[in-house]
């Protein structure tokens, strides 16, 4: 089983078994042809202002001079703290240009939460958007944060609108909480004193570098930093250029719509790297959660491509404003993070015509470990492993089950991260010493190497000693006409130990508790049909839209 790859018979004419991951030593390397190559191009836009590949790259190397002036030295942390404004890339390269690590953060984040990831990860320095300046203000005193560089959204937005969206932000909106930090720098000054110093190249940027710290999201747990290398981040990016690749119709410019924040790693790898290895626009929303601002895009630009998450295309789906909007040419549309549900993906085909591909992926893989390829995609799966990449199922014991076999899913290939931060247990548990990367996800594989999630290994319900899957519950809770948003868990009972719960966010105000059960017990054996109903307006979310169960346990 572990030598064996069923799934190579579906690749689609063009796309290799196996790519090759030492063809950039390094991110920088990567960025620094990209961005020669597509010089005049636009690379970044928001809110309609763009920025050529030219552009970020002179920038990026001013930040990072910058960087350098302030003493903080290669192999030094340095976390980044916002939404997606023009800022983030420019920082992204900025850091790697001077050596640094990335650290991604949430800027969402409370401060007890900021304080977990900047004291775990030993950043040095950040550059935060002044609305979330005060939590930081609270937890400075805890870090060994020297350096702070402040950015509001409009500073890159042009002389005009610029200052107009900062003063809406702060004076109209009043969306920056007062806060007072010593020894700060505007991020427009830091870029500006860059040009008074010549940035240093000579430090140690090789294939199993790490580059960047990735927290994952924490939804089961206490959030760990994912040791990502050059290798790791190089590999997953040509991984998934091959299979977005036959998609897309050659010699078009391409533009793709990033909703997702940066930050996260889905959007960091396909929507920064990615697409610009692709040559391609990428257009960013600050905050996908306010549609108009997603749907907006769409009339501005011709988009050819997005990624998304489910709740995301759902809640494009029930919006009047978008089923009129200018959605013609799209050609990719993916979907990962969290599972596409059936329902969602069937309308969204009936709608614009167009497929979602889903595919599957995880913090400590880069992010993308498989994806359904064009022309042979199947729903209800996660696709098909991406080039380079070794998939299997196992069992408690860690044993290698047949095809079709429902056990935990584990992991091969060069975009595997290198281990936790220093947290050397952790990073025994999840990596095995010949490599394999323990998901904990549980699956199965057909036949011919589709790979279909059946849930998380943590959020498996126990019920009278059967196994019962919430993404299986909430499939079926979704198909109800009525019903928007389902999330299932378990909880405890006398008679079977657990029992399912479900939490529902109703799409027509009539719908009844009645009503639900009927509809499962039309749908669901015995032991898996809900015991308990609890209607809300709506379900907590991480930033990336994933619906977080643990939250609802609590």
């Amino acid at each position: 089983m572990t030598s064996l790859k069923p799934w190579l018979d579906n690749y689609p004419t063009g796309i290799p078994a196996n790519i090759d991951p030492t063809k950039y030593p390094s991110i920088l390397a990567y960025m620094q042809e990209t961005c020669e190559k597509y010089s005049s191009k636009p690379a970044f836009s928001l809110m309609g202002k763009e920025i050529t590949y030219k552009e970020l790259d002179q920038l990026s190397t001013q930040l990072g001079a910058y960087l350098q002036s302030r003493g903080l030295q290669a192999g030094d942390k340095f976390a980044l703290m916002m939404p997606n404004v023009l800022q983030y890339p420019v920082a992204i390269f900025g850091v790697l240009k001077a050596g640094l690590i990335v650290v991604n953060t949430n800027p969402l984040y409370t401060p007890r939460e900021m304080e977990h990831q900047f004291i775990d990860s030993e950043v040095k320095g950040i550059l935060i958007l002044e609305n979330f300046a005060s939590n930081l203000e609270k937890v400075i005193d805890k870090t060994n944060i020297k350096v702070v560089i402040t950015t509001e959204v409009g500073d890159m937005l042009g002389m005009i609108k610029g200052p107009l969206v900062n003063f809406a932000i702060r004076n109209v909106k009043r969306m920056v909480p007062k806060f007072n930090l010593d020894n700060t720098v505007t991020f427009n000054d830091a870029i500006k004193q860059g040009k008074n110093f010549k940035i240093n190249s000579e430090f140690p940027n090789d294939p199993e570098n790490v580059v960047v710290l990735q927290y994952t999201g924490g939804t089961t747990g206490i959030s760990k930093g994912a040791m990502l290398t050059n290798k790791n981040l190089v590999a997953n990016m040509m991984q998934i250029k091959t299979f977005i690749k036959p998609y897309l119709t050659d010699g078009d410019d391409q533009i793709i719509l990033a909703p997702l924040p940066m930050y996260h790693i889905f959007a960091f790898t396909v929507n920064c790297l990615t697409a610009m290895d692709l040559g391609a626009l990428s257009v960013l929303v600050i905050n996908p959660k306010k549609l108009k601002t997603v749907i907006k895009e769409f009339d501005r630009y011709q988009i050819t491509g997005m990624t998304g998450v489910n709740t995301l295309y759902n809640a494009l789906l029930n919006d009047d404003d978008f089923r009129k909007s200018n959605w013609n040419y799209l050609q990719f549309v993916a979907a990962g993070g969290t599972a596409l549900q059936k329902s969602v993906a069937l309308k969204w085909e009936e709608l614009t015509g167009k497929i979602i591909s889903e595919g599957y992926g995880m913090t400590e893989a880069s992010p993308v470990v498989s994806s359904n390829p064009k022309n042979a995609s199947r729903l209800g799966t996660v696709g098909i492993p991406v080039p380079s990449t070794e998939v299997r199922i196992v069992d408690e014991s860690g044993n290698s089950l047949e095809l079709k076999g429902i056990g935990e899913i584990q992991v091969r290939g060069p975009q595997v991260m290198k281990g936790y931060y220093n947290k050397p247990k952790e990073t025994a548990q999840t990596l095995t010493s010949d490599g394999w990367l323990n998901t904990g996800d549980i699956g199965f594989l057909s036949e011919d190497g589709y790979l279909t999630i059946v849930d998380r290994k943590k959020d498996m319900i126990l019920v009278s000693g059967f196994n019962v899957y919430p993404n299986e519950i909430e499939e079926v809770v979704c198909l109800h006409p009525k019903v928007l948003e389902c999330a299932a868990i378990g909880i405890p009972s006398d008679k079977s130990g657990e029992c399912v719960k479900i939490f529902v966010v109703k799409r027509d105000k009539s719908l009844t508790e009645e009503e639900l059960i009927t509809h499962c017990r039309q749908n669901l054996t015995g032991y898996k049909i809900p015991k308990e109903v609890e209607f809300k307006k709506e379900l907590p979310k991480t930033n990336v839209g994933k619906i977080l169960r643990r939250a609802l346990k609590e």
